[in-house]
């Protein structure tokens, strides 16, 4: 782990001069990093295909938890390094679905329900007592970064969410059925982060594609995605250790 943050934190290469590939094409290769996402890791397979016991469930939800409180706190990173002012203004929105605003209570509550639908009292979620140190270490390393680095990669970190909805969509069509004992409305989380994934991704492709244009800096933003994706491999990782995992 330490030597992917190294690698994602160093400094990029010098800058080179050979032509990038084509919009297209880079969009696509971004696009095919969607091979190592986590929907394919042992944990979230077994999560997704029902095998899960009770204890697994909510140790995942509990330790995601803290990942979901990191992100607002990543995104504004990526503001506070922004000088457009039509980035911040797009880009805020981001903070207010997690965070929330006025009567939507936002992202953060919503997993919290989604844990205490699923049997977890609200302090032991909050109190982060279920996180497990590699996990933390992790997600801390993803934060960092985006304090760190240029805004254009931190914004191209985000891009996870190409494959996001995928996930969600398996969550939600499973999970009734495997774990009836998830009251309904705990899985909200899950309902609104189809379409606000799919609005982020739209927003932080265009930036990226924009941004890097040179065959350097493209492999440069792969590099980056692929620190992202290993960073969500690694918090299954630490889960499935601590857990296990169902054959």
């Amino acid at each position: 782990m330490s030597a992917l943050i190294d690698s994602a934190l160093a400094p990029p290469r010098a800058p080179d001069t050979e032509p990038g590939w084509s919009r297209e094409e880079f969009e696509a290769r971004l696009r095919d990093k969607g091979a190592g996402y986590h929907i394919r890791h042992p944990f979230n397979v077994m999560l997704n295909t029902g095998k899960a016991s009770r204890e697994q469930v909510r140790g995942w939800v509990a330790n995601r938890f803290y990942y979901q409180i990191a992100i607002p706190v990543k995104d504004a990173a990526v503001l506070s390094n922004c000088p457009d002012r039509e980035v911040r203004r797009a880009w805020v929105q981001r903070i207010l679905d997690h965070d929330g605003s006025g009567d939507d209570p936002g992202g953060i509550e919503a997993w919290i329900r989604l844990g205490i639908a699923a049997g977890l009292a609200r302090e032991e979620i909050t109190d982060l007592r279920h996180v497990l140190p590699a996990l933390r270490f992790a997600v801390d390393a993803y934060v960092n970064f985006a304090r760190r680095a240029p805004w254009q990669e931190a914004v191209c970190s985000s891009l996870t969410e190409l494959f996001a909805p995928d996930i969600h969509k398996q969550r939600l069509a499973g999970w009734p059925e495997y774990y009836p004992w998830i009251e309904s409305a705990g899985l909200q989380y899950f309902r609104n982060r189809v379409s606000q994934a799919r609005r982020d991704v739209e927003q932080a492709l265009a930036l990226t594609l924009d941004h890097f244009t040179t065959r350097g800096q493209q492999q440069r933003a792969l590099d980056i995605l692929q620190f992202k994706l290993d960073i969500l491999w690694a918090m299954n990782d630490a889960m499935g250790k601590h857990y296990g995992v169902a054959a």
